[in-house]
């Protein structure tokens, strides 16, 4: 009875024990988010908020997938991820200039990435760590474009106040020409796209990617996508027990992923150009007589890869990836 009567108290010292940290817990998530009020799980089909999602990828359940927090003024801030993460994160809604997702999810510890859609989370990943590597100058547009995002109050938007481009200049060493300074702050605001376009034309010497080497190289990889939900699969091989519906089950899909060397302005304009010129000789029934380098296939998982690597090339076998 003495021995019943021990175990009896421990267990429900256990039970107070355990109850004080699920308190403490649940404080300090409570305390990370923008919005304590909003629910955690949203109705009518019990999705996920980004809260879940980033304290499963980074401990911390903020709201947000940009990095660091962004000052609103008045003591009101909104939180993003501070620190790296050993799991990434990609969104289709970024394709869809809905968010930002900053470095540090872009750029995890390993190649693996949740990717969120309208309705569901699948994984991106790779079996080479070397996916991410970067040489010189894809490090040094890192480097500019996290000190830009730093100072983006508009929560993506891709544009920064005068104030805070100076910041990104004087943090990021770069030297721009008193005319060129001019006119990208004659607005009043700075556009990303813009300043990139005077970084690529900007001498390395003064901070920018300009130099006489030449592009950097094209990179080609792999990366696997996996839906755990049941898929069908299309291609006519698979067969469920000889009935005419194609087989039920989760996706591996592998994709070859060609990212393009760096253009100058004036050849991103080119290609563009040509790209348009292509497009309308096919609409129109012509023979398209320029042949890309790479086959290319389009589905929204692409979409989502280009968000980390831009203007990425990929091909696969078989049914397309599928993020729903």
């Amino acid at each position: 009875m003495r021995m019943l009567r021990w175990m009896s108290g421990h267990t429900r010292m256990d039970r107070i024990r355990n109850d004080c940290i699920r308190e403490k817990v649940g404080d300090l998530v409570q305390a990370d988010r923008d919005d304590p009020s909003l629910p955690l799980v949203t109705a009518p089909f019990g999705h996920a908020s980004q809260e879940i999602v980033n304290l499963l990828l980074c401990g911390q359940a903020v709201p947000n997938v940009f990095d660091g927090r962004m000052d609103l003024g008045g003591g009101m801030f909104l939180k993003g991820i501070s620190r790296n993460v050993e799991v990434g994160f990609l969104t289709l809604l970024e394709s869809l200039n809905f968010c930002k997702v900053g470095q540090y999810l872009k750029c995890p510890k390993w190649p693996i990435w949740v990717v969120g859609s309208e309705s569901h989370y699948t994984v991106l990943f790779a079996l080479d760590t070397g996916v991410q590597n970067e040489n010189e100058l894809e490090e040094r547009e890192s480097q500019i474009r996290k000190a830009f995002d730093a100072q983006d109050q508009s929560g993506g938007g891709g544009f920064i106040s005068v104030e805070g481009f100076h910041q990104v200049l004087r943090g990021t060493n770069i030297k721009l020409p008193q005319e060129k300074l001019e006119h990208l702050c004659s607005t009043g605001f700075i556009v990303w796209s813009e300043f990139w376009q005077v970084i690529l034309e900007l001498d390395k010497s003064l901070g920018g990617l300009k130099d006489s080497s030449g592009f950097m190289g094209r990179k080609v990889f792999d990366l696997y996508h996996f839906n755990g939900i049941a898929k069908s699969d299309l291609n006519g091989s698979q067969l469920n027990a000889g009935a005419d519906t194609p087989l039920q089950r989760p996706r591996l899909t592998k994709l070859r992923v060609s990212v393009p060397p760096r253009w100058t302005p004036e050849e991103f304009m080119a290609d563009v150009a040509l790209s348009s010129a292509s497009t309308a000789n096919e609409s129109s029934g012509k023979d398209n007589e320029v042949s890309k380098p790479e086959p290319s296939q389009h589905a929204p998982l692409v979409d989502c890869i280009r968000t980390r690597w831009p203007r990425a090339v990929c091909s696969w076998s078989g049914d397309p990836p599928s993020i729903v």
